[in-house]
Order: structure tokens, then C-alpha cells, then sequence
């Protein structure tokens, strides 16, 4: 953990402040996964078998989730966890059925209807990770926007847990709208959803987070035509607080260590115009990890923790647009007044009483969410991320006759003489009859 004074900083010294942790070895684990890859296509679900077995420890007597085991899962829940996952799938759905967007239809010249509409993608594929900690949240956070576009097929993998899928996390599935579960992980279940098994369905797109092998998994699925395309670069987390001196102490530090505890290579960043809140909230960092029960992992991913002073709030926001962090955290006297500043981040989180937390488990919002500076590029999941759009046109002879020559010109400018005479063998059709 240190604390670093921006305007002292070198250009360098203010790169390497910034640099992400390390990412595995890419060209390794690129290959790894293609060997995955490869194994499943060829040997299906034994592959997916054998491999569940080498890497997560167990050998499910089944791939897919019987009904049993869902009976099983939620019986094992108690009331309040039951009415948490309720109440965070109403939340998550509330804001995702908002997203819905109207079908367009648009004049573009008289007698040329042009119109857009939304349908669902065939067949989804869900991951929901369970490395060092399961996640139902994940598993709600793909399913209630799968479920919502209508979906045709629906299919989540997760990890076994000594021979078993996650209780919670097939609770959360099975009530936020999706009952094809199967217990597999890692790059061996990207690619049976990929390109399909006997058991698992062949998917159109595959979504959810994973890690470094998971995520190589998924960019040589959607690079390959056979394959599956991907939702987003959604790998290790991170966090990024930009605070005054109006922000506390212990609010500041409990929202890096939130971040934190996800993994080692997790990483949190306060940048704030204190040198007091600083100093304060490098104190309560230390203070609350002591006891707090993922110490192993904090250990090292504190050794990626930055605390930046800055001179202004508007260095911190230029600092943040440069990083371009999965979660922004606005713990200032004005939030709102800074967000026209805000141009590259995942999500965002305004004033003092909105910690991250909520956002990952039942605000809303998807928490899925481009790390590592993708958000420069891309947006958190939504619904329209589960379907596609699909453009109409149709054109009346008037419409024809008016519009054709520009359609012809430009067809001549571009040397395509048969893209010319789609319009003029019209043109003369509609010349015959008048």
C-alpha cells in the first residue's frame, strides 16, 4: 500500500502507479485453452468430464442438474437467504425490463419505409464462476436479462463444489428464469457451450466472467466462426474512489477492501484531494483487513493498492478517465456536479451512502462490467446485449422511382454494375406499366 503525491509523480512514476496488476502469461494460457478447446470438440462430454475432474477435483455422475438437485438447493436456503436472492431479482429485473427498447420505423424518403426491431438471441450461454467464492449473483445478474429478452434457450454452467453445483447459485438460477444448469467450469465448459455437447446445447453467445482461462476460452470461441461470439471483457475486478475531505475514513476503506477481497490480482485505487483522508484511510485499511477472513488473498492484493493525492478534483477525474475503472466511486460534497467529467467507467456510484456493494448484489444495474480499461470501449451487460437488431425496408414503386438514380449513381461510382441494374430492371418495370 502507498501513498504517492500525483504532481511529484514523473510520467513514468504516474504510469506505474496506474499499471494493473499482471495478467497470467497470455500466450500460455491462450494455449492452454485451445488445447481445452480442441479435447471438447473432439471428445465431448467426456472431455468436459475428465477435465472437471483434473481441475476442480470431482467427477459429477451427471453434467446436467437434476430437478432433485434443485429441490435440494433451495431447501438447503434459509427464509432470509431466500427473500435476499427474491428481492435482488426483482431489483436487477425492475431495471432491465426499463431497457426495453420500442421498435423504430422511420420515412426516409416518401415511399421508403425503414424500421429496426429487437429479437432475442436462439441460445445463451450463462457462466457463473466459483473460484474462491461461489456467486449467485452472477448467476441473476445473466439470467433476469436472458429471461427478459425471451431467450429460447437458456443454458448457465457453474462449477461443482464437491460433486454439486452451488445451492445458491441454483436457487438464484432457477428463480431469475433459467433451469438448464449444468456443473461444469473453466474454459472446458466456454467450449462445450462453444460448440456443443450431447448434453450441453451449442450456444450463439456465451456471457458472465471468468478467469484468465475462462476469458481465453471465450475470445477464441468468438474469433471462430463455428464458435460462439462473447459479451465483454469482463475479467479481475477493480475499484477507483475519488473522495474529498467530506468523505470518511472507514466509508473509504471498507469500499477498497470490498473490492480487494475478490482476488489477488483484484486491485483498488483512492485518489482524493486530502492528504488527511489519506493517511486516515490507509489507518482503516489496515484496521479492517486485520479482521476480515480472506486474509490470504488480501495480503496480496493490497500490494496492488494505490492511494493518490491530487491537487484538484479535476486532475482526479482526468486520472480516472485515463485508468478507465469497472467501478467508480464518487465519495464527494457534489457528486453530480463532477459526472459530466465521467466518460470511461463501468459503472458509477454517487456520494457517500452508495457503496459498490449494492450495485454487485441488488441495486439493479448488471454488475458485469468491463475491467482491466476496457470501459474505454465498452458498456456493463444490459438487455440489448441479449438480443439483436434487425433492420426492415420496404420501398413502393414511387419510392423506387424517386430514389433509384441516387442508388444507381453511387453503384457506378463504386464500379458495381450489377448493384445498378437491381434498380434499373425496376425503373424499366415501372416505365412499362405506366
Amino acid at each position: 500500500m502507498r501513498i504517492l503525491e500525483w504532481k511529484s509523480l514523473s510520467g513514468a512514476q504516474r504510469e506505474e502507479a496506474l499499471r494493473r496488476p499482471a495478467l497470467h502469461d497470455a500466450p500460455a494460457v491462450a494455449e492452454a485453452a485451445r488445447s481445452i478447446i480442441e479435447s471438447v470438440r473432439r471428445d465431448g462430454d467426456a472431455a468436459v468430464l475428465a477435465l472437471t475432474e483434473k481441475f476442480d477435483g470431482v467427477r459429477p455422475a451427471s453434467l446436467q442438474v437434476t430437478p432433485q438437485e434443485f429441490e435440494y438447493a433451495e431447501r438447503s436456503l434459509n427464509s432470509a437467504q431466500l427473500a435476499a436472492i427474491d428481492r435482488a431479482i426483482a431489483n436487477v429485473r425492475r431495471f432491465h425490463e426499463a431497457q426495453g427498447s420500442k421498435p423504430l420505423r422511420i420515412e426516409t424518403s416518401p415511399g421508403v419505409v425503414c424500421e429496426r426491431i429487437s429479437v432475442p438471441i436462439r441460445a445463451v450461454g450463462l457462466y457463473v464462476p466459483a473460484g474462491s467464492a461461489p456467486l449467485p449473483s452472477t448467476a441473476i445478474m445473466l439470467a433476469v436479462p436472458a429471461s427478459i429478452a425471451v431467450c429460447p434457450v437458456r443454458v448457465m454452467c457453474t462449477p461443482p463444489l464437491r460433486g454439486g453445483a452451488d445451492p445458491a447459485v441454483l436457487t438464484a438460477a432457477r428463480r431469475a428464469g433459467v433451469e438448464r444448469v449444468y456443473k461444469a467450469g473453466g474454459a472446458q465448459a466456454i467450449a462445450a457451450m462453444a460448440y456443443g455437447t450431447a448434453s450441453i446445447p451449442k450456444c450463439d453467445k456465451i456471457f458472465g466472467p471468468g478467469n484468465a482461462w475462462v476469458t481465453a476460452a471465450k475470445i477464441l470461441a468468438a474469433q471462430d466462426p463455428a464458435g460462439a461470439a462473447a459479451d465483454l471483457p469482463a475479467g479481475v475486478t477493480e475499484v477507483m474512489v475519488i473522495a474529498d475531505d467530506s468523505a470518511r475514513a472507514d466509508f473509504v476503506a471498507a469500499d477498497l477492501l470490498a473490492q480487494a477481497e475478490h482476488s489477488p490480482q483484484a486491485q483498488s485505487l483512492l485518489v482524493t484531494t486530502s492528504a488527511q483522508l489519506a493517511e486516515d484511510a490507509a489507518h482503516e485499511v489496515r484496521r479492517q483487513a486485520a479482521a476480515l477472513s480472506r486474509v490470504g488473498i488480501l495480503a496480496e492484493s493490497l500490494t496492488h493498492l494505490r492511494i493518490l493525492i491530487v491537487d484538484s478534483l479535476v486532475t482526479a477525474l482526468e486520472i480516472a478517465d485515463e485508468y478507465a475503472p469497472e467501478h467508480l466511486l464518487l465519495e464527494l460534497r457534489e457528486p453530480r456536479r463532477w459526472l459530466d467529467r465521467v466518460r470511461t467507467a463501468g459503472a458509477v456510484f454517487l456520494g457517500h451512502w452508495s457503496p459498490e456493494t449494492l450495485g454487485d448484489y441488488c441495486s439493479g444495474p448488471n454488475h458485469t462490467l468491463p475491467t482491466y480499461g476496457y470501459a474505454k470501449a465498452y458498456s456493463g451487460l444490459c438487455l440489448e446485449d441479449f438480443q439483436r437488431r434487425i433492420t426492415l425496408q420496404e420501398v413502393t414503386p414511387a419510392g423506387l422511382a424517386e430514389l433509384g438514380a441516387t442508388a444507381q449513381v453511387l453503384a457506378q461510382l463504386e464500379g458495381l454494375d450489377a448493384h445498378a441494374a437491381a434498380v434499373s430492371v425496376r425503373l424499366a418495370a415501372i416505365e412499362g406499366a405506366a
